[in-house]
């Protein structure tokens, strides 16, 4: 059943669904959908218009969907949506979009961001990522599924980490993070693939064979990116994992920390 506590303020036009928990003091704003099973904590905040999908966990003094962090925002009405079973904790801040993007800030299914996350406005998150304490996305952010970003790293705006990368602490990125390779270090610099998340994923030893291959391709030949490119492309036609690794290296428009 629904549970909300008296003193806690729900606005006109509030959506709550079945079985939401909502804790002492919480602020929920007009234009908030909250999913079946969804649970807010005490102190938490969130601003519409902001949709959130089923089995989350909202922890004390959140602020969820609350107007972004830009200078040419005029009070446009702009959203934050939110998927499924996603947990954040203690004082993260999530913005909603601008309408000089898409108007919509992102995140997807079954990510883990703790304490003091900030994630900004129009970013676009996947699903199966782990944002540790502190870690900090500016604008327009593009994040695969299965990245993990360790605490205190920082990601520049218009950024894109892809799937299964790996930050280290502290770690300074400015420039896109190709899929399965691990960075640290400020300037960020890579250090090799994901190996032990990919094999924590289920990826072959072959897999990871063929990636670590593609990695000395793109690090270790002191190629152009573009030869290394078509390199990888033609080994892509019969290694699919390589696939989101040549798509990536199409898309990116900040160029590749190398």
């Amino acid at each position: 059943m629904t549970d909300i506590h008296p003193t806690a303020i729900l606005a006109a036009g509030a959506e709550v669904d079945q079985g939401v928990t909502i804790g002492p003091y919480a602020v929920i704003g007009a234009g908030v959908q909250l999913g079946a099973g969804t649970t807010v904590g005490a102190h938490a905040v969130i601003k519409g218009p902001t949709t959130i999908g089923r089995d989350n966990r909202i922890f004390q003094f959140a602020a969820i969907g609350e107007d972004p962090q830009d200078k040419k925002y005029r009070g446009e009405p702009t959203r934050l949506v939110i998927g499924d079973r996603n947990t954040f904790r203690e004082f993260c801040t999530i913005h909603r979009g601008t309408a000089q993007d898409q108007g919509i800030t992102r995140i997807g299914d079954d990510n883990w961001i703790m304490a003091y996350v900030h994630v900004a406005h129009d970013c676009v998150v996947g699903n199966d990522v782990i944002f540790s304490n502190n870690a900090t996305l500016a604008g327009h952010v593009h994040v695969g599924d299965h990245v993990i970003c360790s605490g205190f790293s920082a990601i520049h705006q218009f950024c894109r980490l892809g799937a299964h990368s790996f930050l280290g602490g502290f770690a300074a990125v400015t420039r896109d993070v190709p899929p399965y390779v691990m960075v640290a270090g400020q300037p960020t610099a890579p250090h090799g693939i994901n190996s032990e998340g990919l094999k924590r994923r289920g990826f072959t030893p072959e897999q990871l064979r063929n990636l670590k291959e593609a990695y000395r391709i793109l690090y270790r030949e002191q190629l152009q990116l573009a030869e290394a490119r078509d390199r990888l492309a033609v080994l892509a036609e019969s290694q699919p994992e390589l696939r989101i690794l040549v798509e990536f290296i199409d898309q990116s428009e900040r160029s590749l920390i190398r």
